[in-house]
Parts: C-alpha cells; sequence; structure tokens
C-alpha cells in the first residue's frame, strides 16, 4: 500500500494475518502500529508491508481468541459488539471507521456504544458471536482447510496473555455495574489499579474484557 492511503482502522492483512490500523507515524521508519485482531498483539510495519481488506457481509474472523460473523441486517442488541461500517459521528462523537465497540443501550434511530458514542443503525454491523453457517472465514490472507480448529475455537480465555497493559491516564467502563460505571487510571501500584471514585482492582480484572472495557485515553484525545 501508499502510506498516504493508510487510515486509522483500516482492516489489512500483515504476515498473511489479519491486523486492524491502530494509529499511522508518518515519520517514523516502522510508520503503521498494527493491532492483530485475534489476539490484540501489536506489531510494527511499513506501508508496503500491509495490504488492504474491506469487511464483507458474513465475514468470520477471530477478536481477542473469541470468533464473530459479520451480519449487516442484524439489530444489535445491548451486549453485542458491532463494526463502524458507514462512520457518521456527529461533534460530540468519536467513533471511526472499523472501530469495535460494545452497545450499551438501544435508541429509535441507533445505539449508544461502551465509549458513549450514538451510532445509528446505517452506521454499523452487527458482530454475531461464533461461526454462522455460510460465512468466511478472514483471519488468514490465504486460509486453508485445516485453520479451522476445535484447538482455536475452544481456547480458554485464561491461558490469554494479557494484550494491553492500562496507563494512567486510561479510562474504563465496568460492564457489569448498573448504572453503567466510568473511570479513569489514576495510579498503578504492582498489579493494583486504582481508579477515580475511590476503586481499587487488579490487574487481570481490568484486563478481563467480560468485566472492564477499555474507553480510550485522555492523553490520545
Amino acid at each position: 500500500m501508499n502510506l498516504i492511503h493508510v487510515r486509522k482502522g483500516q482492516f489489512v492483512y500483515y504476515n498473511h494475518k489479519l491486523h486492524q490500523v491502530y494509529s499511522v507515524k508518518a515519520f517514523f521508519k516502522q510508520s503503521i502500529h498494527l493491532i492483530r485482531l485475534e489476539d490484540f498483539e501489536q506489531q510494527l510495519a511499513t506501508a508496503k508491508e500491509i495490504t488492504l481488506y474491506k469487511p464483507k457481509h458474513m465475514d468470520s474472523f477471530m477478536v481477542n481468541h473469541k470468533r464473530y460473523t459479520l451480519h449487516k441486517d442484524v439489530k444489535a442488541k445491548v451486549g453485542d459488539y458491532i463494526l463502524i461500517i458507514n462512520p457518521q459521528p456527529d461533534s460530540l462523537d468519536h467513533h471511526h471507521l472499523h472501530a469495535i465497540e460494545m452497545v450499551s443501550s438501544i435508541e429509535a434511530n441507533g445505539v449508544i456504544s461502551n465509549k458513549s458514542n450514538g451510532i445509528k443503525h446505517n452506521e454499523y454491523w452487527v458482530m454475531i458471536p461464533g461461526l454462522e453457517e455460510g460465512a468466511t472465514v478472514i483471519d488468514r490472507e490465504y486460509p486453508n482447510a485445516n485453520y479451522l480448529t476445535e484447538q482455536e475455537e475452544e481456547k480458554p480465555e485464561i491461558s490469554m496473555p494479557r494484550s494491553y497493559t492500562p496507563k494512567i491516564g486510561d479510562v474504563y467502563q465496568c460492564n457489569y455495574s448498573e448504572p453503567v460505571i466510568q473511570a479513569m487510571v489514576v495510579a498503578i501500584q504492582e498489579e493494583t489499579v486504582f481508579l477515580g471514585g475511590d476503586l481499587e482492582v487488579s490487574m487481570d480484572e481490568l484486563t478481563d474484557a467480560e468485566s472492564w472495557s477499555f474507553v480510550h485515553s485522555i492523553l490520545n484525545r
């Protein structure tokens, strides 16, 4: 690819595996910061090393060790993950192309995500858990018949490596609180993370996607 065509959020293949562009730093030799979708491993690459891929209806891929199938005709429910296909954010929203967000509430014309973005129904496709019948597996640029294995599908989350280490200034949302709680990391001491509002959690709990969701970092806004 040409560097001027690389944008945040794009799906690309790097080393023949599906990645997402996290950021572009044009003045660095390895200017493309990638996230490998299957396990959220971070990679640095050049524009010439990546191949653009445009997600399609009924594509299936792994996200953080869980398989999903994209569906353009399904309306999201609370708790569903969605992929932003046609971003049209207003001045108060910050979603972007191919952002993956979780639905926190439903409104008449769209949804509110876990990152407090208002997303209209025509802006997203739902990520249905699992491999739907007739889906196309896109995890690898050159898939083979033996790629989708039982071991891949049933890999226990307890064995997953920690993909992102929380930092001071990161904002997280608690997925099981009612009402919804969002809090910023204000201090870290070894494996204990201190959040605003006098909340104290372990590093393992905060990085557990079932319990907490990363919203954004105040240092990147």
